[in-house]
């Protein structure tokens, strides 16, 4: 069964830069479209970034488009988040998930996802 583990998370300065990883084991990432959620506290979970099996499709919330970087090594059965510009908004729990197969434009629609990691907590604060 797929798992997932999310690490890098941490308290960085408003304007800094933080990565996130997402690690697979019990199955090969490659078959899975990848997303990254978020969730504050007293909030909904937010759609953050997806990618396709293959990368070459990417979808990024409004909020974060221009500032977040998703990408994948299926090598290293892992995808990555590269945040930039982090404002003290990007505050959350974030999580990554796999799904087999979804339409690309629902794929920051969390409902689909079969495997969810733990969570990484991401504090920007000052």
């Amino acid at each position: 069964q797929l798992q997932l583990v999310e690490s890098g998370g941490g308290l960085v300065q408003p304007g800094g830069s933080l990565r996130l990883s997402c690690a697979a084991s019990g199955g090969t990432l490659d078959y899975y479209v990848i997303g990254w959620f978020r969730q504050a506290p007293g909030k909904e979970r937010e759609g953050v970034s997806c990618i396709s099996r293959s990368g070459g499709l990417i979808n990024y919330a409004d909020s974060v488009k221009g500032r977040f970087i998703i990408s994948r090594d299926n090598a290293k059965n892992t995808v990555y988040l590269q945040m930039n510009s982090l404002k003290p908004e990007d505050t959350a729990v974030y999580y990554c998930a796999a799904v087999p197969v979804i339409v690309q434009s629902m794929c920051l629609l969390g409902a689909k996802y079969v495997a969810w990691g733990q969570g990484t907590q991401v504090t920007v604060s000052s």
